[in-house]
């Protein structure tokens, strides 16, 4: 077994922030331009498709706090993993992996 001492705060919170971003844009985006469209045809002064733009943006907020959220999480682990253990994982070699090009004889020696 191998343990996690320690997540870099700053590169973990990043990584997951984009991944939060992505995740809900993959959700939102679509759901705020049907939004936009028919608030529009609707409202067409009133309604200026504020709430559709609203869902476009959200992927962005939901990307900072994701950065914020999962940060303060890798802090609070940084913090207690010294005294209570850190998170243990298994590992294994991986075998390499196959080229473009590669003769098949030589992968199956």
């Amino acid at each position: 077994m191998k343990r996690i001492k320690k997540f870099g705060v700053i590169q973990t919170a990043k990584v997951a922030g984009l991944i939060y971003a992505i995740v809900s844009a993959i959700f939102l985006v679509p759901f705020g331009l049907f939004s936009m469209m028919f608030s529009f045809a609707d409202f067409p002064i009133a309604g200026m498709g504020l709430g559709g733009f609203f869902f476009i943006m959200m992927p962005i907020f939901y990307g900072l706090i994701g950065f914020i959220t999962v940060a303060i999480g890798c802090l609070i682990y940084n913090l207690i993993s010294d005294k209570i253990g850190g998170i243990e994982v298994e590992v294994e070699d991986s075998p390499a992996p196959y080229t473009y090009g590669q003769n098949i004889q030589e992968t199956t020696e």
